[in-house]
């Protein structure tokens, strides 16, 4: 029998120690709304972290109805799915997605981490092989779903050079001629300059590399004045933070983190791209999130998991500006869709709206999509079929196909759909 043009598949759940516990947690609600055809109840002390929608080795989905089959394998006998310009741009391998497709509920800190480029991972792969296990960039975009915290990128130089001056215990972390060569340039009018770079490069590396008894003992200095309501004026936009992360992660060198990255809030449908070699790490909240098809993570603190301070350092772009930097506006996208289209090739998302009866034309791509149904229900139609969908459904749409959703029930019909277009 002929394999259909649209089909659903079966997400993975990651239940890592950060995510939302039991129905707290949008990725538990969305996999048991979905009625997966695996048995699933949400335990109310289990955290649920991540909700992963694609071909990735790590976690991958498989078809619906169709336990022992992989989506990658579905996919490996029908390159016409994918898209063979898709294909060959990207030089996919056979079977493989271009993007990876997630949900995330945060409860605390992720990790301080950053990511690789291309020449980067394919060295990280090459040379560490048991840690970054595979040889491709990660670039990745968050569309928030709740209010969502976030630390994303450096700070602009005059944010990092007013901590230096408000905060003892974090410039004493660094030595005074590299606090005196960044001050130097805090109104720089070119902060993107090869100097300013060195600059702030030398100081975030003071302080990431910086002895432990030393951290930890002004670490606990910090925490101990802002508990006890002794933080200066110029300090308040970060004492909640502080001091939530230190207690998350006692006497982790991450905390100082909150001095030299961004701190921002997403409101629902708001959303940030990170790109290579940019800072982050996720503080709490629902997200969807779309990336390069890898798992390249390369961590430095805020984590139980392996820390790998000299290539974070080494890896990092050092790009001071405004968290506004990083954001992608929606834009329309037809009738009924708004689109995120972040700077990659790879992916980008669209968020498809359709009242109670009315009916959305899906914008053709050349590449494949994976669509997840956020709420209501409704039908996807196409030239040969059509497939009856509901909230927590996920599933795929081939390469270069026509297709609507439309709205059955009483409420909107809510579709997330990431897909590529090169």
């Amino acid at each position: 029998m002929e394999a259909s043009l649209v089909f659903r598949i079966v997400p993975t759940i990651q239940k890592y120690d950060w995510g939302k516990v039991g129905r707290d947690s949008t990725v538990a609600k969305f996999f048991e709304a979905g009625d997966n055809g695996v048995p699933f109840s949400i335990e109310p002390n289990q955290p649920y972290a991540e909700l992963w929608m694609g071909t990735h080795p790590t976690s991958p989905s498989h078809v619906y109805g169709e336990p022992h089959e992989p989506l990658s394998t579905r996919l490996s006998k029908k390159p016409d799915f994918v898209g063979r310009h898709v294909v060959e741009k990207l030089q996919l391998s056979n079977g493989s997605l271009p993007f990876l497709f997630k949900v995330l509920s945060v409860n605390k800190a992720l990790s301080i981490q950053t990511h690789p480029n291309k020449a980067e991972a394919e060295h990280l792969h090459a040379t560490r092989p048991d840690i970054y296990k595979d040889p491709y960039p990660k670039p990745e975009m968050a569309i928030a779903l709740t209010p969502f915290y976030a630390l994303c990128g450096f700070r602009p130089l005059s944010e990092i050079a007013a901590y230096l001056r408000s905060t003892p215990e974090y410039r004493s972390l660094i030595p005074d001629a590299k606090v005196e060569a960044f001050l130097a340039h805090e109104a720089s009018p070119t902060p993107e300059g090869p100097a300013e770079k060195a600059a702030l490069r030398e100081l975030f590396t003071a302080v990431m590399t910086a002895e432990g008894s030393v951290f930890k003992e002004q670490l606990n200095k910090l925490a101990s004045r802002y508990q006890s309501g002794g933080a200066l004026t110029e300090e308040r936009p970060v004492v909640d933070l502080v001091v939530t992360l230190n207690k998350q992660y006692p006497g982790d060198i991450g905390v100082f983190c909150a001095f030299m990255l961004n701190y921002t809030t997403l409101q629902p449908g708001e959303a940030i791209f990170l790109g290579a070699g940019e800072p982050h790490c996720y503080l709490q909240g629902d997200i969807l999130e779309c990336m390069a098809n890898s798992d390249n993570v390369i961590r430095a603190g805020l984590t139980p998991k392996l820390r790998d301070v000299p290539n974070l350092l080494a890896n990092l772009t050092y790009t001071a500006s405004p968290p506004s930097k990083h954001t992608v506006a929606p834009q329309p996208f037809g009738d009924y869709a708004i689109v995120y289209d972040p700077p990659t090739p790879e992916f980008a998302v669209s968020i498809v709206n359709v009242g109670s009866g009315k009916t959305a034309v899906l914008r053709v791509s050349d590449g494949p999509s994976i669509c997840l149904v956020g709420t209501g229900k409704g039908t996807v139609h196409w030239s040969d079929g059509a497939l009856p969908v509901s909230k927590g459904h996920v599933f795929f749409v081939s390469a270069n196909l026509e297709c609507k959703f439309q709205a059955d029930g009483g409420e909107n019909l809510v579709v997330c759909r990431a897909f590529t277009q090169v």
